[in-house]
């Protein structure tokens, strides 16, 4: 379904919402996306998404019929494939393009970073006041080639073991990820990693390393510390061979951000890294999507796309 025509009007939006997102109560909250936008006076085309990525086709579309401002419906997974239609197409420069954020999905981390609250109303006024940023966006290259964007966290290990077992646990929703984690506990073991930046060279058994660049993942769990979204660095934290015993005592931590200060946590800045599991080929994540297996490179687009958020 959609609503799609040219327009170049800068205070124009075209909207792209997941109807899969939201708990099976998609069609209640488009209804009072719709209302609240024209309470606003906001103008907007809009598509409903219809396969797997297919806001990266409709991000396109969208930006050759000369749309420079889109609204991403749905969860994190919404949001990062609009930004990877955003980062793979020709026509303008990334940083003409601005993006705001109506939450819905069970996934919500990046808004975290940004205080933009899980509310209809609320969201929808934040876009009004079209206070923005210009952020930094990841970008992942894989050993076979595979080159995917991110918005908010990515990592290789455990993380990504979480993210290919919540296939079965979505249905908890925004707790899912928390179940999957405590499930997956009991059956990844650490892998033996060459880490590199700069001239560091890191071997280490480790059960993930996650590169940053807002604060949030998994449902309000915090892996990175000291996040500045547009300093043009991640945040890297690798957590080392720790116990399982020692995790489950410490996931207060990951709610309070304090997880680092643990002594088998070690954190770093840089804005390139390349991860190479050395004993087994672990699963890639990127905002909580499966991207591949194996090595990795990390560098980062600085302030590559603006964001409408809450300040």
């Amino acid at each position: 379904m959609s609503k799609f025509i040219n327009q170049t009007d800068e205070n124009y939006w075209f909207i792209i919402a997941n109807p899969t997102a939201g708990n099976k109560v998609f069609n209640k909250q488009w209804k009072e996306i719709e209302t609240q936008l024209s309470l606003n006076n906001i103008s907007y085309s809009f598509a409903f998404t219809a396969f797997s990525k297919h806001e990266i086709e409709l991000v396109q579309q969208a930006i050759q019929k000369g749309f420079r401002k889109i609204i991403s419906v749905g969860g994190d997974g919404t949001l990062h494939h609009v930004v990877n239609g955003i980062m793979l197409q020709t026509y303008v420069k990334t940083s003409d393009i601005t993006i705001g954020v109506i939450p819905i999905g069970t996934g919500n981390d990046w808004v975290k970073t940004y205080n933009i609250p899980n509310n209809t109303i609320e969201a929808i006024n934040i876009l009004k006041k079209k206070s923005t940023i210009k952020q930094d966006i990841g970008l992942c290259e894989t050993a076979n080639n595979t080159v995917d964007y991110f918005v908010n966290v990515a990592g290789l290990g455990f993380d990504g073991y979480v993210i290919y077992k919540l296939k079965n646990f979505k249905k908890f929703g925004a707790i899912g990820y928390l179940l999957a984690g405590i499930n997956s506990l009991l059956s990844y073991n650490t892998s033996k990693f060459r880490i590199s930046f700069d001239d560091k060279l890191i071997i280490t058994n480790s059960l993930l390393t996650i590169v940053g660049i807002c604060k949030y993942a998994g449902g309000g769990l915090q892996f990175t510390n000291n996040v500045d979204t547009s300093d043009g660095l991640f945040d890297i934290t690798i957590v080392k061979n720790i116990k399982i015993t020692t995790i489950l005592l410490n996931i207060n931590k990951l709610f309070k951000g304090s997880l680092y200060k643990l002594k088998q946590i070690s954190t770093y800045k840089n804005s390139k890294i390349t991860i190479e599991p050395i004993s087994s080929k672990t699963y890639i994540q990127a905002d909580g999507e499966l991207i591949g297996k194996g090595k990795v490179t990390f560098s980062i687009i600085h302030k590559a796309i603006n964001f409408v958020v809450n300040i």
